[in-house]
Parts: structure tokens; sequence; C-alpha cells
């Protein structure tokens, strides 16, 4: 396969929202998460941001001899697989924080004529950003086991 683009599947996707899924759901239902993103500076959030993106593409192309970016389908110029991870990663915890209620649970959810307010919707993406470091490392380690 030297010199050819890998085929990037569906399978490869089902393989990682399942890791992903997998460790995402305990942190979205636990109480210290939201405490942390309560009181996270945007520069932190970013941070935590970066730290997913590194443990990706590490656990994808450094922790796996058989993996080239340079070999895989692209878009915009970045892997695909590489792209899925990250969509997965945020994706998961952001669909179970949703599906379970969480940021009304932990947050006490305030309302600005019916819409979450601008501070919920903050404090939730920064939740989002410290279980996605859990979740990433479920979905590679899935995609990168079978």
């Amino acid at each position: 396969m030297v010199g050819r683009k890998k085929r990037y599947a569906l399978a490869d996707s089902a393989q990682q929202i399942v890791g992903g899924f997998l460790l995402a759901g305990p942190f979205v239902v636990t109480e210290e998460v939201w405490v942390l993103a309560t009181d996270m500076t945007p520069l932190q959030a970013l941070l935590t941001v970066l730290i997913v993106f590194l443990i990706g593409y590490g656990a994808l192309y450094k922790a796996d001899d058989d993996r080239d970016p340079d070999r895989e389908s692209e878009v915009a110029g970045i892997p695909t697989r590489f792209v899925s991870l990250m969509v997965v990663s945020f994706g998961s915890v952001a669909i179970l924080s949703v599906a379970f209620g969480a940021p009304g649970t932990f947050l006490g959810e305030t309302f600005v004529d019916g819409q979450p307010s601008m501070e919920t919707v903050r404090i939730t993406l920064q939740a989002v950003s410290v279980g996605a470091v859990f979740s990433v490392v479920g979905a590679a380690t899935a995609d990168s086991v079978f």
C-alpha cells in the first residue's frame, strides 16, 4: 500500500464512535467535570482542546507504525481518519451531555427568551472539552485495535 491513499471506510468511524461514547459517558455525568468547566478560563479551555488534538494525533499516527497521515485520504488537507476522530471525540460528549440533560442538572440551566444563556453554553462547551480528553482515548484505541 506504499504510495497509495488508504481508503477510509464507514466501519472506521463506527469503531471510533463505540470507543468514544464508551469512555465519554462516565465523564458527562460526573459533577466534578462540570465544576471544573465552570471555573475554567478561556485559555484553559483552549489548552484542553489542544490536548485532545495532540492525544488524537499521537494515538493515530505516532503509536501505530502502520499508519502514515501522508498516505491517507484527506479532507481539506487533513487526514479523514483524524477529522472523524475529532468529530467523534467532541461530538460524543456533546450528544451525551444533551441526551442526559447534564447542563440542566449541574448548572441549573438558566434560559433567556427560551434559549440557554450564553454562560450555560460556555460552560457546557468547556465541559465537552474536558470529556473529550477521555473520549479521544477510547475512540483512537478502538480505531487502532480493530
